[in-house]
């Protein structure tokens, strides 16, 4: 039978939901504070959390809090209840990383459905994480076959993003990693001053948002959609979880970070010492490497000369003008906004 921790100040409330658990089939372990809750939560774990965030001595922001730094507990599912149903409040329990949050008054069902699908939902977690080449494995492992990750991914929610649209900023905290099921992103920081300087380009198959998940920090820069996408989103708990449990996906992990760190030590290089037509070359090749479907072809990309600027480290104007550049040597072509690779082996050949 699983357990439920009801932790719920309100006493006729809390006797009136326990008793409707129980009916489900629950076992109903309840706490009239965030206290004496996070001290049952300790001396008996229990499957799922449903916890009110108004209380007295510690309230539910407080206890999930404590939750998620514990080791032995921090895997539980957590849902919040709660009378204040202000966007800032939902979006301050979600933001923290909660499973769920449900407003009083709830009706029976809207509880019991919230519960039996975080339950369900980590039934299904349990059983992936057994499958040695399965799911996350294979995930991790094949970070480049884009047919075997959407097939392990099928079970997580896509999001759809309009084209500019941003999907994190910096300085928020992160509860998700993300993966690019189809179109483009761009990951950016910016200088005080307002500059942008595009840092990584993602296409279907990539993951991002990795690093502040494990550093357990906010965001360091901000990510954006170069057009419409479609991402999908993997829970900060499941990720937690399989990376702490399973040496060989912190191992995937740890190369996949080595990787980020090659890719911007050369990006470093490149910004402190090449010449401004190997950057604007270096940065056409790059979108070619990232975006065409096969390197064997002629690529054409319409895409800002503002992005492509904050690609190359430069500045508008001057990438405008090595892009004529370019096009007087027939290197490229641009119509209609869009550019066109016509000799890629002399945009690689450049004399820095």
């Amino acid at each position: 039978m699983e357990k439920i921790l009801l932790i719920e100040d309100n006493e006729a409330l809390r006797e009136n939901t326990a008793e409707i658990l129980a009916l489900a089939n629950y076992e109903i372990i309840t706490a009239e504070n965030g206290k004496i809750g996070v001290e049952k939560a300790m001396m008996t774990p229990p499957d799922l959390i449903v916890c009110d965030i108004m209380m007295p001595v510690l309230d539910g922001y407080g206890v999930y809090q404590i939750i998620s730094n514990n080791p032995e507990l921090k895997h539980i599912p957590f849902i919040f209840l709660s009378a204040k149903s202000e966007r800032t409040d939902l979006r301050k329990g979600m933001e923290m990383g909660a499973d769920d949050y449900i407003t009083k008054p709830f009706s029976d069902v809207e509880l019991i459905n919230a519960i039996r699908t975080r339950l369900e939902k980590i039934k299904v977690q349990q059983n992936h994480s057994n499958k040695a080449i399965e799911t996350w494995h294979q995930i991790i492992a094949d970070l480049g076959q884009k047919d075997e990750m959407h097939e392990s991914l099928e079970n997580h929610d896509i999001i759809e993003y309009k084209k500019k649209q941003t999907i994190y900023a910096e300085g928020q905290h992160p509860n998700k990693l993300y993966y690019v099921e189809s179109g483009k992103i761009k990951i950016y920081k910016t200088s005080d001053g307002g500059k942008e300087l595009i840092t990584s380009l993602l296409s279907a198959g990539d993951f991002f948002g990795h690093i502040p998940l494990l550093k357990n920090s906010v965001y360091e820069e901000f990510a954006e959609t170069l057009e419409e996408s479609s991402i999908r989103v993997i829970p900060k708990k499941e990720f937690e979880h399989m990376i702490t449990t399973n040496q060989e996906i912190a191992l995937k992990v740890i190369k996949l970070l080595t990787n980020n760190i090659a890719e911007k030590e050369q990006q470093l290089v490149a910004l402190a010492y090449h010449s401004l037509r190997k950057r604007v070359a270096d940065a056409l090749l790059t979108l070619k490497k990232k975006y065409a479907s096969s390197m064997d072809e002629q690529f054409s990309m319409s895409i800002s000369r503002e992005d492509l600027a904050n690609i190359a480290g430069t500045a508008t104007e001057s990438l405008i003008r090595t892009l004529s550049d370019f096009k007087n040597e027939k290197l490229i072509e641009i119509k209609d906004g869009k550019i066109t690779i016509l000799d890629e082996k002399k945009l690689l050949n450049l004399f820095n």
